[in-house]
């Protein structure tokens, strides 16, 4: 009976009759290689556009990180004994962000490659070797995990070898390097995953991650602030030049791998040799990938089965509920209903309020940088004085896009495959869109005024400059928000699987530079009539009324178009 059912199997290219077949791991790692490859390859209306402006806008930004630490470490150069201790503690620093990144960016990425992956329900069902399995998932998650830092460890290292002439064999010297530290915290992300999956079902996992994941950056965040960098350029913080020099020379994090890339590279740069960092790079990740490979064998069995749970839910109607629908009877009763659905999807998906508790650890981050600011003292002119208040609100802009790309861009494509349900609806597509732009725009007006408020305080600006600063930034919320809206609805991403991923398209990329681009005038057409009024009161010079009703008109007629134009035109949009 058996030699019946074997005769009977289809034969699998690349093997004999009656032989088990053992696919390698390049055929496992195929199917994602040839679908990367075919949508490169598309012909799809905008292709070459897209990609057209993906490459300038990397080569750009590429060649501002190049030019910055060119500029930086040719002047370290320059400063005799300690420039190079400044050029390795740089490195350091930096290195150690990119290995928690790293750590921070597997555990999440693990979790859909070895465990919720489409093409799991095939690959665990065929006969593949455990280890094969292993190691095309162990890739599959290094590529998706650190492609963003290896984009932008090559322009820092490039640096580096030109300023410090690496010579022809540095780009080997940093691929020999930068390999086992890209892999060690991918084998400990994964492993980490794993024991939680066994731990959790995997559907609850992605939520308890998530929440981890938003902790810890905050916490990095935190912890790098407090550390003030800054003061390594300010020797005369220190007791004594001996201290300096001391702490220079100490590694930034003797147990970590980003300390032995840091002296590998930095002892090559300096024509001495030393082994040792080489061997405890790929030593460590060597032991990091059978240690892991080993957990792999002992539970990826159970954990996979676990992954096939789901979390329970509960649905009730509890207090805050009727609260909110009593609150919001006077919008009637679609557009309560519209605006309580839309807060239940944000609150229901934890990969999207996680995000808030990282957002205020960057706004803390952000006050704090300002409350240190050295606007007091010698050497304070002016116009210094009132330029950075001034300047604030570009940096309190970018802040708002970034958070706008975040929460309110991706709100039309959320909406998934169950769009058809609205759009066959009776209600009208106005009163969908006037939904989520008030719900995505109020907490960021509310942020964007804190922010403002708070910072201006700080600042000890005058009342002029307060008033101007929340008037413009009250505009500017508005636009960025219907910006937002505009452009999310223009280029829906309705497939996507991670609302993450929606901010980093091409619409998303063209909401950015719009918003950066609507900043810059906002504030170019404020610039002159405030800096006349200023100096003004400042020389009791004669002021110009007109000049400043024309600057302010002009910013806010144009804060407005940006508000009106694009919901008019998502609004089209929606209703074709």
């Amino acid at each position: 009976m058996p030699d019946a059912i074997a005769a009977a199997a289809p034969v699998v290219a690349g093997t004999a009759p009656g032989h088990r077949p053992d696919p390698s791991t390049a055929h496992l790692l195929s199917p994602k290689w040839l679908t990367a490859r075919a949508r490169a390859a598309s012909r799809e209306r905008g292709h070459g556009l897209r990609l057209a402006v993906l490459g300038l806008l990397g080569f750009g930004f590429w060649a501002f990180i190049y030019v910055m630490l060119f500029r930086l470490l040719r002047y370290f150069r320059g400063v005799p004994e300690i420039g190079p201790l400044l050029a390795g503690k740089l490195l350091g620093l930096v290195l150690v962000g990119f290995f928690s990144i790293l750590l921070l960016s597997n555990v999440i990425t693990a979790l859909s490659s070895f465990f919720l992956a489409r093409d799991l329900d095939l690959l665990a069902a065929a006969p593949v070797d455990w280890l094969k399995l292993y190691l095309a998932k162990l890739l599959e998650t290094l590529v998706h995990s650190s492609w963003m830092v290896v984009l932008m460890a090559i322009p820092m290292f490039a640096a580096y070898g030109v300023v410090y002439a690496g010579g022809p064999l540095f780009p080997i010297v940093v691929t020999v390097t930068f390999l086992p530290f890209l892999l060690i915290p991918t084998v400990i992300g994964s492993a980490v995953t794993l024991l939680l999956v066994n731990v959790f079902p995997a559907r609850r996992t992605r939520d308890i991650l998530s929440v981890i994941a938003v902790l810890a950056a905050g916490g990095i965040v935190v912890l790098f602030r407090l550390i003030r960098p800054e003061r390594l350029a300010r020797p005369e913080g220190f007791r004594s030049l001996v201290d300096f020099i001391t702490i220079l020379r100490s590694p930034t994090s003797p147990l970590l791998p980003s300390a032995w890339v840091e002296r590998a590279v930095m002892t090559w740069v300096s024509g001495r040799s030393d082994l040792l960092p080489y061997y405890l790079l790929w030593s460590t990740a060597a032991a990091a990938f059978v240690l892991g490979a080993v957990l792999h064998r002992w539970l990826y069995a159970t954990g996979f089965s676990k992954a096939q749970e789901s979390g329970e839910r509960w649905v009730r109607d509890n207090q805050m509920a009727r609260v909110s629908r009593r609150l919001l009877r006077p919008f009637g009763i679609t557009r309560r209903e519209l605006l309580l659905k839309e807060v239940r999807l944000f609150f229901r998906d934890t990969t999207q309020w996680s995000q808030l508790i990282l957002l205020a650890v960057l706004v803390l981050v952000y006050v704090f940088n300002i409350k240190f600011l050295p606007l007091r003292g010698a050497g304070m002119t002016l116009f210094l004085v009132n330029v950075v208040p001034f300047l604030n609100l570009v940096l309190a802009g970018f802040v708002l896009a970034s958070v706008a790309a975040r929460f309110i861009f991706p709100g039309v494509s959320l909406e998934g495959r169950t769009f058809w349900l609205l759009r066959s609806s009776p209600m009208s597509m106005r009163e969908l869109l006037w939904s989520k732009f008030w719900v995505g725009t109020v907490p960021l007006l509310v942020l964007a005024l804190a922010i403002v408020g708070v910072t201006d305080y700080l600042l000890q600006v005058t009342a002029f400059m307060m008033a101007v600063s929340v008037f413009s930034i009250t505009f500017m919320t508005l636009a960025i928000a219907g910006l937002a809206m505009g452009f999310g609805t223009l280029f829906p991403q309705f497939e996507t699987e991670n609302a993450a991923q929606i901010p980093t398209s091409f619409g998303g990329l063209l909401f950015m530079m719009t918003s950066i681009a609507l900043i810059g005038a906002v504030i170019v057409l404020e610039a002159r009539p405030v800096y006349s009024y200023v100096s003004a009161q400042a020389f009791g010079t004669e002021t110009h009324p007109i000049e400043m009703v024309i600057g302010f008109g002009a910013a806010t007629l144009l804060c407005c178009v940006a508000t009106l134009v694009p919901l008019g035109i998502a609004r089209r949009k929606l209703e074709i």
